[in-house]
């Protein structure tokens, strides 16, 4: 009986100690699935920030992108995946998967997608205070070194010493020094001449960079794929005429214009620009003129009539600077990006 009696305890402990192995076997595969899961979310927020910080480091990925495979430490089992998709002149669809590989199978997966929105993104740069016209519509932030007296239309923050005038923008008035960007240094001898002309005219279509060194005139009905460089003062009289910035060997946007004078755009003309334009002088606005792309002025506006339409387009404005000989920089109109919302794809 004894014997019986210690046989049955022994069975007793025996499968209590099982059932607690057994719950402590599932306790720990909890862990590590907990371990495993909060290891692949911090990898997916890692491709989130390699999303961000692509879009804010290289021009050539500001638009459609992805990339596939991405290892936070070399030799690793963890990947990610991201996926970019441009909603907007500035704002962005980011997907991004993490996972873990093991024996040729993902073991573990998180997904996030995120809205990124680039801000502060600049449209319209003066050197000095300045006035927009009531005529003038500017979809980006503005910056003024001095004060800016607006009177047009704003789509967004204004970074200025004051700010005056009948209208406020959309966003709001910030400091000059919370804008950690400077002015593109750009200079006519960065760049290679397709052709140079001395004439006081140009007229028909042309593909590459056109240097003048001269003041010159844009008749009417003039298309321009690549880059315009005057370097004296640029006069628009006719209307249809359109100026696209193009690419260098290595993909990298060429400005769309670089006038070191002034820019006249006269009374019933026309100018369609898709680039960034930078004027050294002012811009006279009379005529009709849209630029999408970006507008950095060292002299500001002076308005005698018609309109002027500014949107903010990085893709296009990004472009190759050459502050010091032989090093040349990224430069782009994007001072920063944030991230409008985050949220775990349930699929």
């Amino acid at each position: 009986m004894a014997l019986l009696v210690v046989l049955f305890i022994v069975m007793a402990i025996t499968i209590l100690s099982l059932g607690f192995l057994s719950r402590s076997d599932v306790e720990l595969a909890c862990g590590e699935n907990m371990i495993l899961r909060t290891q692949m979310d911090y990898l997916a927020e890692s491709g989130l920030e390699h999303a961000r910080g692509l879009i804010l480091n290289d021009s050539n990925c500001l638009g459609n992108w992805e990339v596939a495979g991405q290892q936070l430490t070399a030799g690793a089992d963890d990947y990610y995946d991201v996926a970019v998709v441009k909603s907007g002149a500035y704002n962005y669809q980011i997907t991004s998967d993490a996972y873990r590989e093991k024996n040729g199978e993902r073991v573990g997966r998180s997904s996030l997608e995120a809205e990124l929105r680039l801000d502060p993104c600049i449209a319209f740069w003066t050197e000095t205070s300045t006035t927009v016209p009531g005529s003038v519509t500017i979809t980006g932030d503005v910056y003024c070194n001095g004060t800016l007296t607006n009177n047009g239309t704003v789509g967004g923050d204004v970074f200025a010493a004051a700010l005056s005038g009948t209208k406020n923008p959309t966003g709001h008035l910030k400091a000059i020094g919370d804008l950690s960007l400077t002015w593109p240094q750009i200079e006519v001898t960065d760049y290679s001449y397709n052709q140079t002309t001395e004439a006081n005219s140009f007229s028909g279509d042309f593909s590459g960079v056109l240097y003048c060194s001269n003041d010159i005139e844009l008749p009417g009905n003039v298309s321009i794929t690549g880059m315009l460089i005057v370097d004296a003062n640029l006069t628009i009289t006719g209307s249809g005429n359109v100026i696209t910035a193009g690419e260098d060997s290595a993909g990298e946007n060429f400005p769309a214009m670089l006038v070191t004078g002034d820019l006249i755009i006269a009374s019933s003309s026309g100018l369609n620009v898709n680039g960034l334009v930078v004027v050294n002088g002012a811009v006279q606005i009379g005529g009709t003129t849209s630029i999408n792309g970006g507008l950095f002025v060292g002299s500001g506006i002076a308005y005698s009539g018609g309109s002027m339409t500014i949107t903010a387009v990085p893709s296009k404005t990004a472009i190759t600077t050459w502050p010091s000989p032989g090093n040349p920089e990224r430069w782009s109109p994007v001072a920063g990006a944030f991230f409008k919302s985050i949220d775990r794809n349930q699929e």
